[in-house]
Parts: C-alpha cells; sequence; structure tokens
C-alpha cells in the first residue's frame, strides 16, 4: 500500500488514523474496533465490510484454555 494513500485515509466511523495490518491486508481502526480489508491494493472502507474486532476478542474470550 502506497504510504501517502495510507497518510490521507482515516476511519470513516471515527475519521481518526488508521494502522496497516500487513499480514491481515487489513486496515485497522482501533478506535472504532473496525477492520477494513484491502482487496486487490485498493482499501474498502465501507463499514458494511469491515470485521468487527469486538467479535474477534470475543471469539477468544469464549474459547476453552487448555
Amino acid at each position: 500500500m502506497d504510504p501517502k494513500l495510507l497518510e490521507v485515509l482515516v476511519c470513516p466511523v471515527t475519521k481518526g488514523r488508521l494502522v496497516l495490518d500487513r499480514d491481515a491486508g487489513e486496515l485497522v481502526s482501533v478506535q472504532a474496533k473496525l477492520a477494513f480489508p484491502i482487496r486487490d491494493g485498493i482499501p474498502c472502507m465501507l463499514v458494511s465490510e469491515a470485521r468487527s474486532l469486538d467479535a474477534q476478542a470475543q471469539d477468544s474470550a469464549d474459547s476453552p484454555k487448555a
């Protein structure tokens, strides 16, 4: 992803900073607890397409521990 593009993109919910997660191929809004996918090098900034980070944290909490 172009670093200049990352500088100008903001979260559509909070208008806050986004963090690039290269491994997951997502832009993460920590404030909104959303991860926006990057498809074919293009960030999809639609809230309806975002993955909730709360759900991921809840799934981890619900998992049985060995």
